[in-house]
């Protein structure tokens, strides 16, 4: 597949390059709190839109994983950057995969925080529609957003999310990508697969959590490790930027 070079900004100018890949409900903005903590002496971080998302809303495209895997491959090439690591939240993490899959010369690590596995994400028929029908419900995404947070936080912060992932998201981009992150199923191709991986998710998250990366991630990659944040639910870069920061820069350090 032919990538596209999507809308992106780069934080830092240092020797450690990795290229950044949002959530579902957010696009790259989403990130603006991790920013702040990154050593800009130390790395270099691409932050790209996806199509339909952010500065890419009007991008038409498939909206797979595949997808966003080719344009961000297509950024790196934009950046002239031949190896680097790639960084997913969430769906993101599942593109990154792809990514690896498809140019493992290149990409060097993988950070995953709250990744989707590659054997996709299962939900049940209430749940499916929950998802599905958050299309076109904000209260279902305010609901979904609630919940793999643990119910912390007030009605102000959830509703912040759901007002920026409804205003930096076309909707036939947000449901084409849930069949492709939640239904695609590529995990026999990543058995046993070598890279080193770090993933990092919140205490708090019932969805993507400890239990969903020791019965997928951590039995396919012999070479990932675990990182739990005690105050996080599933949206880490807002939650504790600092310890992401601290835990990502540390791993892409070695």
């Amino acid at each position: 597949m032919t990538g596209r070079v999507l809308p992106y900004d780069v934080v830092g100018d240092g020797p450690r390059r990795a290229l950044v890949l949002h959530n579902w409900f957010g696009d790259r903005t989403s990130f603006a709190p991790l920013r702040d903590h990154l050593d800009p002496a130390a790395g270099s971080w691409a932050f790209v839109d996806c199509r339909g998302y952010g500065e890419a809303i009007d991008v038409e495209g498939a909206y797979t994983m595949e997808e966003v895997a080719a344009d961000a491959f297509a950024v790196a090439d934009d950046l002239g950057w031949d190896t680097f690591s790639v960084v997913g939240h969430s769906m993101g993490g599942k593109a990154a995969q792809l990514m690896l899959l498809d140019a493992p010369e290149r990409v060097r690590s993988l950070v995953g925080i709250s990744p989707v596995p590659a054997s996709g994400f299962p939900l049940e028929e209430e749940s499916w529609n929950l998802f599905a029908g958050a299309e076109h419900e904000p209260g279902n995404r305010h609901t979904i957003i609630d919940n793999t947070t643990g119910g912390r936080y007030g009605d102000a912060w959830v509703s912040a999310l759901v007002d920026r992932s409804v205003r930096r998201s076309s909707a036939t981009a947000f449901r084409a990508y849930l069949d492709s992150w939640a239904r695609g199923d590529f995990h026999e191709r990543v058995r046993e697969h070598p890279a080193r991986v770090l993933l990092v998710v919140g205490a708090h998250d019932p969805a993507l959590g400890r239990e969903a990366m020791e019965s997928t991630w951590l039995r396919w990659y012999p070479n990932a490790r675990l990182t739990v944040l005690p105050d996080t639910g599933h949206y880490a870069p807002e939650e504790s930027p600092k310890a992401l920061a601290d835990a990502m820069e540390t791993f892409l350090a070695d």
